[in-house]
């Protein structure tokens, strides 16, 4: 199930970056992290996507979300600037981002 997260959610759930300098993902599963806004057409179109993933590979990736109009301050974090922005983090390395391609990230 997508999940939506908040800053301390995020703190626990993914990656507590006010304490750690070092990446060190708390997830147990690879996870892709969205950061939307709900009046963001794109985000739109990506959510569905995210929404089917999640449950095609239930048990084996985590989907969250972030809403950026309510979560800035997270979205700042990670230099968030537009969206729909995507964060991919793989179990064990280092997380990967993809900016508003919706088209191009999820084309086969």
């Amino acid at each position: 199930m997508v999940e939506h997260l908040t800053k301390e959610t995020f703190l626990t759930k993914v990656f507590d970056y006010e304490n750690k300098k070092e990446w060190e993902y708390q997830g147990e599963l690879p996870a892709i992290i969205d950061f939307w806004a709900p009046w963001c057409g794109p985000c739109k179109m990506v959510g569905p996507i995210l929404e089917a993933l999640d449950k095609e590979y239930e048990g084996k990736i985590q989907v969250y979300k972030v809403n950026t109009d309510e979560e800035q301050e997270l979205a700042g974090a990670f230099g968030i600037q537009s969206i729909p922005s995507l964060l991919f983090v793989p179990k064990g390395h280092c997380p990967s981002r993809r900016f508003n391609q919706p088209s191009r990230m999820f084309s086969a």
